[in-house]
């Protein structure tokens, strides 16, 4: 289940780092401008329904995982769940960072994937942290990725708890709290 969660989270950075952008291109985007919705708000509801599928995902993923593949789960899965709601705030803030920094689709594209492929090669889902350079492994630090792979497998398979994971969540939720703010200061209720 921990591939499908960040795979399903890494294309929700992606396509939430296509919908603002794509709505300047179109031209919607001037329409939802002359309205009375605030900023937030309107970072809210680009948010919400990939958080809610992302999230819908997960549940099925993890239903998947343990019926059909058998894979017990240790720990607690509505303290998944809400580490998970955490972790998609980051990722897709991300995004939304991303579609309000850029001008073309191509552009949030290509950043998105770039940013996609590298949090998910130096995630540890692949080749563990621990055998990665000293460089990379500092890296890690301020990799979203990495953190909630950590969790899960800590949460899923070692039965930890609260207090085992509270501190990588603690980074989550720094990120979240950086991130988000930042993509709403960043979107601009106005063509220039």
């Amino acid at each position: 289940p921990g591939i499908l969660v960040v795979l399903i989270s890494m294309i929700g950075m992606f396509l939430s780092g296509m919908n603002i952008v794509r709505e300047r291109e179109i031209g919607t985007i001037e329409q939802l401008n002359v309205t009375p919705i605030k900023r937030y708000q309107f970072v809210t509801a680009k948010l919400l329904p990939f958080w809610i599928i992302a999230l819908f995902e997960l549940a099925v993923g993890l239903v998947i995982a343990n019926l059909g593949f058998g894979i017990p789960f240790v720990g607690s899965v509505w303290l998944l769940f809400a580490i998970a709601g955490i972790y998609l705030l980051v990722v897709q803030g991300m995004g939304l960072f991303i579609s309000t920094v850029t001008d073309t689709q191509q552009q949030a594209m290509f950043i998105a994937w770039f940013l996609m492929v590298v949090f998910i090669l130096m995630g540890g889902l692949f080749t563990p942290i621990e055998s990665m350079p000293g460089w990379a492994q500092d890296l890690t630090l301020i990799n979203p990725v990495a953190h909630f792979i950590k969790i899960m497998r800590m949460v899923l398979l070692k039965g930890a708890g609260w207090a085992d994971v509270q501190h990588l969540v603690g980074l989550l939720t720094v990120m979240a709290a950086l991130i988000l703010p930042a993509a709403i200061f960043r979107y601009r209720k106005s063509t220039s």
